[in-house]
C-alpha cells in the first residue's frame, strides 16, 4: 500500500511537473494581450535590478477618477487589473522571459479614492489576482492597499511592485 501511494504521488508531481505553463503560456490561455510599455512621466526609470531582487516603479492604469465616487469598486478592481498587465509588460521587458520571475516579494497599492471609501483591499485584489493567475504560488505576494487623496493625473490606482529573480 505504501509503495502504491508513494508512486501515485509521484505520478501526480510528474503529471503537475509536464503540465506546468511557463507565464507566457498562461497569458496566451488566459487571452490576454500585454500592452506596449509606456515612457516614465518624468526623470526616472521604469525598474532598476539590484543583485537578484528587481524594484518596479509605480504604474497606473488609463482609468481616471476616484474610486467611491467617480468609479465603483469593481471599476477599480478591473483598473487594478489592467494596471497589472502594465506591470507584467513592465517585467518581461526587465528580464526578458518572464519564468526568471522566482517570486513576487512586496506590492504596495494606492487607491485614488473617496474620504470615506475603505475598500481599497478589493480593490487591489484585481493586480493580485491576476498575477495569481499568471503566476501561480510565485504570484503570491505581501502587500499594502491603501487609500491616497490623489494620484498623478488622477488615475484610479498605482502599484509598485517588487520581485526576486532565479539565479542565471
Amino acid at each position: 500500500m505504501k509503495k502504491y501511494l508513494i508512486l501515485c504521488f509521484l505520478s501526480f508531481s510528474f503529471f503537475q511537473f509536464a503540465n506546468a505553463q511557463s507565464p507566457e503560456q498562461r497569458i496566451k490561455e488566459l487571452g490576454l494581450e500585454l500592452p506596449e510599455v509606456s515612457q516614465p512621466m518624468a526623470n526616472y526609470v521604469k525598474w532598476r535590478q539590484v543583485g537578484n531582487m528587481l524594484y518596479l516603479a509605480g504604474n497606473g492604469p488609463d482609468v481616471f477618477g476616484k474610486v467611491g465616487e467617480d468609479l465603483t469598486p469593481e471599476q477599480g478592481y478591473q483598473a487594478a487589473q489592467e494596471t497589472g498587465l502594465e506591470i507584467i509588460a513592465v517585467l518581461k521587458a526587465a528580464t526578458g522571459d518572464l519564468s526568471r520571475i522566482k517570486q513576487f516579494v512586496k506590492v504596495l497599492g494606492m487607491v485614488n479614492s473617496a474620504p470615506d471609501f475603505t475598500g481599497h483591499p478589493a480593490v487591489i485584489n484585481g493586480f493580485s489576482d491576476l498575477m495569481v493567475e499568471v503566476f501561480g504560488e510565485k504570484g503570491k505576494h505581501a502587500r499594502s492597499a491603501v487609500g491616497v487623496a490623489a494620484l498623478p493625473n488622477n488615475i484610479a490606482v498605482e502599484i509598485e511592485v517588487i520581485v526576486e529573480l532565479e539565479d542565471e
